[in-house]
């Protein structure tokens, strides 16, 4: 299983970095970061400790539905797929379509690496 390599870079930053690759003007290199955050305070809030423990739990149970992850995890499944839901707008988390209309956690990465950009 592969590393997730994400970034922190302001708005300004990350904007005018996808504008020049839009353009043709930047071809990032290969390592660089898939996923950026605006700061570090949005990173640590959705990689808190308890969404790490998530992580981890999806990993290790593999579970075939949000409602199995729910009772698993003990959390409350409208809240399970409020924080499943934002991490995976960070590809930290897949929903796959599952019978039934079942979503299915997934989780593609055994860890992240980061980059700051100043």
């Amino acid at each position: 299983m592969n590393t997730l390599k994400i970034g922190i870079a302001s708005r300004e930053a990350y904007k005018k970095r996808t504008l020049a690759i839009a353009k043709g003007n930047y071809v990032p290199a290969k390592g660089e970061p898939k996923v950026w955050f605006d700061s570090l305070g949005t990173l640590s809030q959705v990689l808190s400790d308890q969404n790490r423990s998530l992580l981890r739990l999806i990993l290790q149970k593999q579970p075939k539905s949000l409602h199995e992850l729910a009772k698993v995890s003990g959390r409350a499944p409208s809240n399970l797929s409020r924080t499943l839901r934002s991490m995976e707008r960070y590809g930290l988390v897949q929903l796959e379509p599952g019978p039934n209309r079942q979503l299915i956690p997934r989780v593609n990465h055994s860890g992240v690496e980061f980059t700051v950009s100043f």
